[in-house]
């Protein structure tokens, strides 16, 4: 008995050195890249710290650099631009999604909504660049979007991106419109899996196509939406790519956002401290936003 346990004891071992020998390279880069980063980021956030002066020239100041946040005009905008942005584009991106992913599955056939899937996935996996390119020529003056809100009856349509109340709006349409494919090739893989008997059961009870939809797919498909809910979320406060390129925040601070501020911030005004602290506050946002999240779904699992 003694051998069989020792050689239990042995084999159980040899498992968890295997484990922890494919665990270790992930372990080492969430240690390097994430974990150090941010004790050094928090660290930050706490001196005045100008890059261009030395690696190691940190004069520290406490909580100087988060007292300075509250009354930053600049940083309050960018704050209440990013929680637009995330409140008007996240819902809107994913219902559309849900909405089409269902459309796609049940009105085409299997080879041609492949075709439209991958079609509408095309910009999520474009450049950036090239995406803000195409746009900017769309919302020129004479541009193809223009013209067609001209021919729908508006007869001067403002100068989108450089006007202060369009310029916002119009990176959000930006920005639904190339995160839409993604948002569908992931609704359209939970849709092939859910179970076709209640559907059976539901039209043998004389539910029609919209009653299905909100009342049985949309509740079904609740894991797909949470998982994206919390990814859009993290993705829209992290927007900076098609602001940088389409708007360099103006006009004025109309399109500012928190990550635009921090980029500003650390390499044009060369605040490093002050950039980590808008990242510091960010990132605790995102991770309120996420408990938050988790604990309601898992209230509504149970």
């Amino acid at each position: 008995m003694k051998n069989k346990s020792a050689k239990a004891r042995m084999k159980e071992l040899r498992h968890f050195a295997t484990a922890m020998t494919f665990l270790a390279p992930s372990m080492a880069g969430v240690l390097l890249f994430s974990l150090i980063p941010l004790i050094i980021s928090l660290y930050v956030s706490m001196t005045d710290w100008n890059y261009t002066a030395g690696l190691f020239n940190w004069e520290f100041i406490g909580m100087e650099n988060f007292k300075n946040l509250v009354t930053d005009t600049w940083f309050l905008s960018s704050l209440k631009n990013t929680f637009i942005f995330t409140i008007v584009t996240v819902p809107i991106g994913i219902f559309l999604a849900a909405v089409l992913a269902v459309l796609i599955d049940r009105f085409c056939n299997a080879k041609v909504a492949s075709v439209v899937r991958v079609s509408m996935y095309m910009p999520h996996i474009c450049n950036i660049v090239a995406t803000s390119a195409v746009w900017m020529a769309l919302y020129s003056s004479y541009g193809p979007f223009t013209n067609m809100v001209r021919n729908l009856g508006w007869k001067t349509p403002p100068k989108w991106l450089s006007d202060y109340t369009w310029a916002l709006p119009a990176l959000m349409l930006v920005v639904v419109w190339a995160g839409l494919g993604y948002r569908i090739f992931l609704y359209s893989a939970s849709i092939v899996g859910l179970p076709k008997d209640i559907y059976e059961s539901a039209s043998l009870d004389g539910a029609n196509g919209r009653q299905t939809f909100w009342y049985i797919t949309l509740p079904l498909l609740k894991p797909t939406t949470f998982f994206l809910t919390i990814t859009g979320i993290i993705g829209s406060f992290k927007v900076f790519g098609y602001t940088n390129v389409m708007t360099k925040g103006g006009p004025g601070s109309s399109t500012y956002t928190l990550v635009y501020y921090i980029y500003k911030s650390a390499f044009e005004y060369k605040k490093m401290g002050y950039a980590s602290a808008i990242a510091v506050v960010m990132f605790l946002f995102l991770l309120v936003i996420t408990i938050i999240q988790w604990v309601h779904n898992s209230k509504d699992e149970k």
